[in-house]
């Protein structure tokens, strides 16, 4: 069989797992059944069983990777719609996305060098708080390998998502507004999803929060790179 075929049912596969899965999460609303943690699970268990490379699995799958970025852009719909909402809390929101921003870079690299990690996850670990598309852009200057990247920015999402209902409770965040920043900032698309769920307005100001942070910690990537390792 040639690569390009194999390539192809390598798409049709991808495709057809995650509608499975979608479908198997509406039904069982289970962590491990969330498509974001078992549909990679799968395709990487049937890969390795059928020998299957990366690159023979990627020539045709690459541009889902590209639709990350149209999808991201997406949550900005909602947010235009609910103005009002945002211009109420636009300091707030402002200067939780900077605080936000700096404590995940600045958490992450020190938490890794207690830990005597090596400086690439350090530098892959910077940025795991941003949605994939701004993460994979601030892990050119900030020097991170963009697969590790990819990594931590999907068990980021899903720790967040998990743990935000009862962090929460436990700290006694009642407050849409609080819920939805507290989400988009930590745990990104994944925790954007969680936020609609929970309502609207959590959903709304998850979403810009999240973009907020991605284009804040891209421009921001020289200069903390500058300072993290070369200061």
């Amino acid at each position: 069989m040639s690569n390009a075929i194999i390539s192809l049912l390598c798409l049709a596969l991808t495709l057809l797992v995650y509608y499975l899965n979608k479908r198997l999460y509406r039904r069982w609303r289970r962590l491990m059944l969330m498509p974001l943690v078992l549909t990679p699970l799968i395709l990487v268990g049937l890969l390795l069983i059928t020998h299957v490379s990366w690159q023979n699995y990627i020539a045709e799958s690459h541009w889902l990777l590209w639709l990350l970025g149209p999808a991201t852009l997406a949550f900005a719909v909602p947010v235009y719609e609910n103005m009002a909402l945002i211009r109420r809390h636009w300091l707030s929101l402002s200067a939780g996305v900077l605080c936000a921003t700096t404590v995940a870079v600045c958490s992450s690299v020190w938490l890794a060098r207690l830990l005597a990690l090596p400086e690439s996850i350090q530098r892959s670990l910077a940025v795991r708080s941003i949605t994939t598309p701004f993460a994979l852009a601030a892990a050119g200057p900030m020097g991170g390998q963009p697969d590790l990247v990819a990594l931590f920015v999907v068990i980021t999402g899903v720790f967040g998502m998990a743990a935000g209902d009862i962090l929460f409770l436990r700290i006694a965040i009642k407050q849409g507004v609080a819920k939805g920043a507290g989400l988009g900032a930590a745990s990104h698309g994944a925790g954007t999803a969680r936020a609609y769920q929970i309502g609207q307005q959590e959903g709304v100001v998850s979403s810009l929060v999240m973009m907020l942070s991605g284009v804040v910690t891209v421009l921001l990537a020289p200069l903390l790179s500058h300072l993290l390792w070369q200061a």
